[in-house]
């Protein structure tokens, strides 16, 4: 039986920053009037003229945004998570004016009582239907009568021939703009990349949303004892993350023992045991900006075996590290990362998500993208103000066991920052025997 020891497991990387060079910084969560903190009206400002240059830079004349992390991007509004599949709150951003808001219910009124970036009468109560509770052919007309303002509003501003871009839409509103002969163009390429590149505020938000997870790791860790169920980790996980003040806690892993291979991606009521393997993904939002976070634990020891494949899954994670720089291509990264082959699958599709980085931000799978499926084919550049998650996973030789790492990763001038503080070097053995 082989045994982590404290002191190895504390070791995180070295640094790539440049001694004259001040880290990235996790400063409390509220205003105060004696450190510089979140410029939340410099964020705005910031994401709106990247969504308008984006806008501009188009074929378009508007764009036209159902995706409730655009919404949020363009018009700086949230009003939960509840009605974020459901369609009914939609942003059109036209060339050389503010954006327009249909919203839902009473919230209009609460956007122009304390949302005034916004011109007032820009705010306009919306509804199309919940996804067709209320079918698009019914006597309420809503969709037809909602295309024909958005078809006024364009031909007021001289538009009406111009393309409307779209990020996501409903099948029947799509056929209803058709309908009234309007022009469909693909707007979630352009707000993607708009939003790709974050500013320093964006940074110190998902430094600020990781910060939560670390301490949540350090509750989980105390708790992690045979007997515990990983529902009842989920449910720990919870709780800490609201009372730190998160928005949105969107989903939360919880996989242990025979269930950690293959990966399921989901939590049970599994009793945790002595000399499991057990990892947790807490994927969560604070004022919006997201974390996807990985960690793997020994339950009370490790095996050889464990032990094996973590230090596996470390070596991937750190050559992967090693290779992100801005200026390289995403290929760059991809290429060092372990083919599909390498861990018991047959193809990348079959294996993706397993061995690959994705962007955070106002979303959980952003630009860029970094994986042996897409990147080797199509690579982007790595830039500053690049933000993702990097994730590895590596089956154990056991036939049940399975090491899961997750890193956030900011690039740098000068290199790479690593959000996620929590140690993960080595295998971090809970409550040890």
């Amino acid at each position: 039986m082989s045994h982590s020891h404290g002191p190895t497991r504390r070791f995180e990387r070295p640094s790539q920053r440049p001694a004259d060079v001040r880290p990235l910084m996790a400063l409390g969560q509220n205003g105060v009037d004696y450190e510089h903190r979140v410029d939340f009206a410099r964020l705005r400002e910031y994401r709106l003229s990247r969504a308008k240059a984006a806008l501009e830079a188009s074929d378009c004349g508007a764009f036209l945004l159902f995706d409730f992390y655009n919404i949020r991007y363009t018009t700086q509004t949230w009003i939960g998570g509840a009605l974020g599949d459901k369609m009914i709150r939609y942003a059109l951003l036209i060339r050389d004016h503010e954006p327009i808001l249909w919203d839902f219910g009473s919230a209009v009124k609460h956007h122009k009582l304390f949302s005034d970036w916004v011109p007032e009468e820009n705010y306009r109560p919306g509804f199309l239907g919940f996804k067709g509770a209320v079918a698009p052919e019914g006597g309420a007309d809503l969709m037809k009568t909602a295309v024909a303002e958005i078809k006024s509003l364009l031909q007021a501003a001289g538009l009406a021939d111009a393309p409307v871009g779209l990020d996501i839409v409903e099948p029947p509103f799509l056929f209803e703009l058709q309908r009234q002969g309007i022009r469909i163009a693909d707007a979630q390429q352009h707000m993607l990349d708009a939003r790709v590149i974050k500013n320093q505020d964006e940074i110190a938000l998902l430094n600020q949303a990781a910060a939560m997870v670390d301490g949540v790791y350090q509750d989980i860790v105390d708790v992690l004892k045979p007997g515990v169920r990983e529902n009842e980790i989920v449910a720990l996980a919870n709780k800490r993350l609201y009372e730190y003040g998160s928005d949105q806690v969107e989903a939360i892993n919880a996989i242990s023992g025979e269930r950690c291979n293959p990966h399921p991606h989901n939590f049970t009521d599994r009793i945790i045991r002595p000399g499991d393997q057990a990892f947790f993904d807490i994927i969560h939002s604070f004022n919006g900006y997201r974390t996807c976070y990985y960690r793997t634990f020994g339950v009370g020891w490790a095996t050889e075996s464990q032990n094996d494949a973590y230090k596996q899954a470390r070596e991937w994670m750190d050559a992967a590290l090693d290779a992100i720089k801005p200026g390289v291509g995403s290929d760059d990264v991809a290429r060092v990362l372990p083919k599909a082959e390498d861990f018991g699958f047959d193809n990348e599709l079959a294996a993706f998500g397993l061995q690959f980085a994705h962007g955070l931000g106002l979303g959980l799978h952003e630009r860029p993208i970094i994986s042996r499926l897409n990147s080797l084919r199509d690579p982007v550049e790595l830039r500053p103000g690049m933000v993702f998650a990097m994730e590895t996973y590596c089956p154990a030789s056991d036939g049940i066991s399975a090491a899961r790492i997750e890193e956030e990763v900011v690039v740098t001038e000068y290199g790479t920052e690593v959000l996620t503080k929590f140690p993960a070097q080595d295998l971090f053995i809970a409550n040890e025997y």
